[in-house]
C-alpha cells in the first residue's frame, strides 16, 4: 500500500489531510452553540442569514467542538496505530480503531489522562479532549463494555445515528487503498457502535467521496462509486436514496435553508451524509458550504462538521477561512495528529522499520499493543 511519492504529491496529500480534519472540526464548531435549535429559532436569534461565525458554546465565546471531532480525531490515531502495530504481524484494523474508540470514551467519564498508562500515547493525554460535549448514546452505549462489535454481530443493531457518518471521513484518507477496501473498513468501524445497515453504509459512502477527492477526483465522481458499492449490499435503500436526494437537490434551484431541510434534519446517518453532500456540491467557496449547512433545524454541527471534511479534503487547507481557524479549539492538536497521519502514509517504513522495532520515538507515540 506504500507508494513512492514526490515532494508535490506529499504536499499535496498533506494539505488535503490538514483540509479534511480541520474542515471538519470548523463546520463542527460553526454548528455546536445551534445544534438544537430550529431555523425559526436561529433566525431569531442571529438574524435573517442566521448564524454567520462562531458563536458561543460549552463555555467558550467560539470555536468550541463537539464529540464530532473528538471522535474523528481519535479514528486518525486508531488508523496511525494500525499500520505501526502491522510491523508485529498483526494487521487488524478494526481492532485498532476500537481501541481508540475506548480512549475516546474514556475521556467522557475520566477527570482527565492515566499518567501510569503508558499505552495511552499522546492523542489521549491531551487534556482538552476530557470534555463531554453532546456525546451521542449509541457511540456511549456501544463501547461501556468494550465487547468490539462486528458486521455479523454488530453493536446497537437498531441504530443508524449519525454518529458513524460524523467520524468516518479520515478512512477515506487512506489513499493507497482500493476505494472497496476503504468502503469495507469503514463499515467495520461503524459496527463498533451503530448496527443497522444505513448507519454503516452511509459511512463506507462518505469514506469512498472522501477517498476520491483525496485522490484528486470530483465529489460527483465520488457519490457514483458509493453508488456503485452501494448496490452490492443489503440493506443499502435508504443511503442510496438519501444519496440520489442529495443529488437531485442540487438540480432543483437556488440553494437555501429550507432546500437543506427537505433533506431531512441530520439525526440520522443518511440524512447527515445527504444534508453535507448537498451543501458541499452547491458550495461557491468554503464559508457559504459550511454556513449552509449548520443554518437548518437539526444536527447543525454533524452537518458541519461532515460537510467541513468534504470540502476541506477537495480544496485543501490553504482554502479554509483564517479567521475561524485562529479561534478554533484544540487547532494544534489537530495540526499535528493530521501531519502525523500524513507521514504515517508516505514514510510508515522509516519511521517505525518493517522488522518490529518499537524502541522509536514514533512507536512510543502511537504505541502498538
Amino acid at each position: 500500500m506504500q507508494a513512492l511519492w514526490s515532494r508535490a504529491q506529499e504536499q499535496d496529500f498533506r494539505s488535503r489531510v490538514r483540509g479534511c480534519l480541520l474542515g471538519g472540526a470548523l463546520g463542527d464548531a460553526l454548528g455546536a452553540g445551534i445544534e438544537f435549535e430550529s431555523l425559526a429559532r436561529i433566525r431569531a436569534v442571529h438574524g435573517p442569514a442566521g448564524v454567520t461565525g462562531y458563536v458561543p458554546a460549552y463555555g467558550r465565546r467560539g470555536g468550541a467542538v463537539t464529540d464530532d471531532t473528538q471522535m474523528s480525531l481519535f479514528t486518525v490515531e486508531g488508523l496511525i496505530r494500525a499500520h505501526v502495530r502491522r510491523d508485529t504481524g498483526v494487521w487488524h484494523p478494526p481492532t485498532d480503531v476500537h481501541g481508540a474508540y475506548l480512549r475516546w470514551a474514556a475521556t467522557q467519564h475520566d477527570w482527565g489522562p492515566d499518567e501510569r498508562r503508558p499505552d495511552l500515547g499522546w492523542l489521549a493525554r491531551e487534556e482538552w479532549l476530557y470534555a463531554q460535549r453532546a456525546p451521542g448514546q449509541a457511540c456511549l452505549s456501544g463501547l461501556e463494555d468494550g465487547r468490539m462489535g462486528t458486521l455479523e454481530q454488530p453493536r446497537n443493531p437498531h441504530s443508524k445515528g449519525c454518529g458513524t457518518v460524523m467520524r468516518s471521513a479520515p478512512f477515506g484518507l487512506l489513499v493507497g487503498w482500493d476505494p472497496a477496501l476503504v468502503f469495507q473498513l469503514a463499515m467495520e468501524c461503524a459496527v463498533l457502535t451503530h448496527g443497522h445497515p444505513t448507519g454503516y453504509l452511509a459511512a463506507g459512502a462518505l469514506a469512498v467521496v472522501v477517498h476520491t477527492a483525496v485522490r484528486g477526483g470530483a465529489l460527483e465522481e465520488g457519490v457514483h462509486l458509493a453508488l456503485a458499492l452501494l448496490s452490492e449490499r443489503p440493506g443499502h435503500q435508504e443511503t442510496t436514496a438519501a444519496l440520489r436526494g442529495a443529488l437531485d437537490a442540487v438540480r432543483s434551484g437556488q440553494p437555501s435553508p429550507e432546500r437543506v431541510e427537505s433533506l431531512g434534519e441530520g439525526w440520522v446517518a443518511e440524512e447527515a451524509l445527504a444534508i453535507a453532500l448537498y451543501c458541499a456540491l452547491v458550495a461557491e467557496d468554503v464559508r457559504a458550504g459550511l454556513l449552509l449547512a449548520v443554518n437548518h433545524s437539526g444536527d447543525s454541527d454533524s452537518t458541519g462538521a461532515i460537510c467541513g471534511n468534504l470540502l476541506g479534503v477537495l480544496h485543501g487547507e490553504t482554502a479554509l477561512p483564517p479567521e475561524w481557524l485562529g479561534d478554533l479549539e484544540g487547532r494544534g492538536t489537530i495540526l499535528t495528529l493530521a501531519d502525523d497521519f500524513a507521514l504515517e502514509m508516505t514514510h510508515g517504513p522509516e519511521l517505525h522499520g518493517p522488522h518490529g522495532d518499537h524502541r522509536t520515538g514514533w512507536t512510543q507515540r502511537y504505541p502498538a499493543a
